[in-house]
């Protein structure tokens, strides 16, 4: 099986390619990044800075895809640079992948996405589902997790100072470790559901991680 992963930099991300390199059933990995990934024998690491441009070019056959790609408005600089990264990157990396023979596309969203928000995560996050909705995957799986917790090469101010608080929450505002959301993608990817759309929503990804 071949696999695309986007965003394996990232704190989901590289947890779901540990999980990518330990499974038998998985003969090739590509993951194009903007820095390079750690050797290993299933690897192929493009590295380049546009990731737009090595998905225009791309060519190679994949079974399914992973999109872990996010960023916040305060890292990114802007709203358009934001809406780039968590919007337009993911819709037409996605749109490749279809093409590319990809019939399962997993993608990380998050908790309260929502169109109609007046809050541009939320907003933004919630046409991104809509519009991978309207492209035409066997498979699509929408993840929403709750505020994610796990070791960051930069840690966020605001997950910081929040994180005690999302401890104590009722189970679906709970922060969620990133190992859990990566493990419930790929156990969801493995064993797809029997309808085109499975949303999987905070207090559902713990029950993957433990099954």
């Amino acid at each position: 099986m071949k696999i695309l992963l986007l965003g394996a930099t990232g704190l989901v991300g590289s947890e779901l390619l540990k999980l990518l390199e330990q499974d038998s059933g998985i003969s090739k990995i590509y993951a194009p990044t903007r820095r390079p990934l750690p050797p290993s024998e299933k690897l192929v690491n493009p590295v380049a800075d546009d990731l737009c441009a090595t998905m225009a070019t791309w060519t190679t056959p994949i079974d399914i895809a992973f999109c872990c790609l996010g960023t916040t408005r305060k890292d990114a600089g802007s709203d358009a640079a934001f809406r780039y990264v968590d919007y337009t990157l993911v819709v037409e990396c996605g749109s490749v992948a279809l093409k590319n023979g990809c019939q399962h596309y997993s993608v990380v969203s998050a908790l309260g996405a929502n169109p109609q928000s007046t809050f541009l995560y939320s907003r933004t996050k919630g046409e991104m589902e809509k519009a991978l909705e309207l492209q035409a995957w066997q498979h699509l799986t929408i993840v929403r997790p709750s505020m994610l917790q796990g070791d960051r090469p930069k840690p966020r101010l605001l997950e910081q100072i929040s994180e005690p608080i999302f401890k104590l929450l009722p189970e679906k505002w709970k922060a969620v470790e990133a190992s859990a959301v990566a493990m419930a993608m790929l156990k969801s990817a493995r064993n797809p559901a029997p309808y085109r759309l499975q949303i999987i929503e905070s207090e559902q990804i713990q029950k993957y991680s433990q099954s």
